[in-house]
């Protein structure tokens, strides 16, 4: 199913690609930070007419639309179009599409791709994870000789003080922070080994499910903020770690 899963959201990461003049093509959803291209909507419609049809009976669980979709049951495919849509619509060249297929409530396969790098992080339950067909590993770094990424959960303001309130209690542990505004590349910075560590607040699972595989299956650990599972259904904190760092969470006030 992987296999299968690759050409298509490759082929998705040309229509991302082929954007022209953003800015005339986005509007706002609820605020001016949260916004919505129509490449955002291509890129989602393209999928939810490629994917489902591998697994016929499977629900599209899509960041543009999710309301009559349940990832907890059956097969679902949990689609976030464009990953990163304000760095996208700035131009900042820092935005994936990411794709989870989930049976029953667990990740089956990951795939997030940054068409702008030609990137293709990849992972199957039990088969490990991979760049461009090679194989990723977290890194062996303590964390005071690394780097975390870290998000500020735009959406849910109310957890701004938590969130320096932690980004300052890592930043004395480590050598320095990245926020880079697309959590799908955040967490697979995580599984290559580019970064130690990574944690927000509040993320929806199509912005966590794929990367969160991707972790896991190059050696990472991944958990909410207070040692749970992640949600696949509603909105979770987030944090992923190698595996020397995993018992930091245990020393920090979240």
């Amino acid at each position: 199913m992987l296999k299968q899963i690759i050409p298509i959201v490759r082929e998705a990461g040309q229509i991302v690609l082929s954007a022209r003049d953003v800015w005339a093509r986005t509007h706002e959803k609820t605020s001016a930070a949260d916004l919505v291209t129509e490449y955002d909507l291509a890129v989602e419609n393209f999928l939810k007419e490629r994917l489902p049809p591998l697994i016929p009976g499977s629900v599209f669980f899509g960041e543009e639309e999710a309301e009559n979709a349940d990832p907890s049951c059956g097969w679902a495919f949990i689609v976030d179009p464009i990953d990163g849509t304000t760095n996208f619509v700035r131009g900042l060249k820092q935005s994936a599409v990411s794709v989870a297929l989930a049976h029953d409530g667990e990740t089956v396969c990951g795939v997030v791709y940054d068409p702008f790098k030609d990137e293709l992080f990849s992972a199957r339950r039990g088969g490990g994870a991979f760049l461009n067909g090679d194989p990723i590993h977290v890194s062996a770094r303590p964390l005071s000789e690394g780097v975390f990424g870290m998000g500020t959960a735009i959406y849910r303001r109310e957890y701004l003080a938590p969130t320096m309130r932690l980004t300052e209690q890592l930043f004395r542990r480590s050598c320095d922070f990245r926020r880079l505004g697309a959590a799908a590349l955040d967490l697979c910075a995580v599984a290559c080994g580019r970064t130690e560590l990574f944690f927000e607040y509040s993320l929806c699972p199509w912005d966590h499910a794929a990367g969160a595989l991707i972790v896991t299956e190059a050696g990472g650990v991944i958990s909410t903020l207070t040692g749970g599972p992640l949600s696949l259904t509603e909105r979770c904190s987030v944090w992923a770690s190698n595996q020397i760092n995993k018992d930091i969470l245990n020393e920090l006030e979240v």
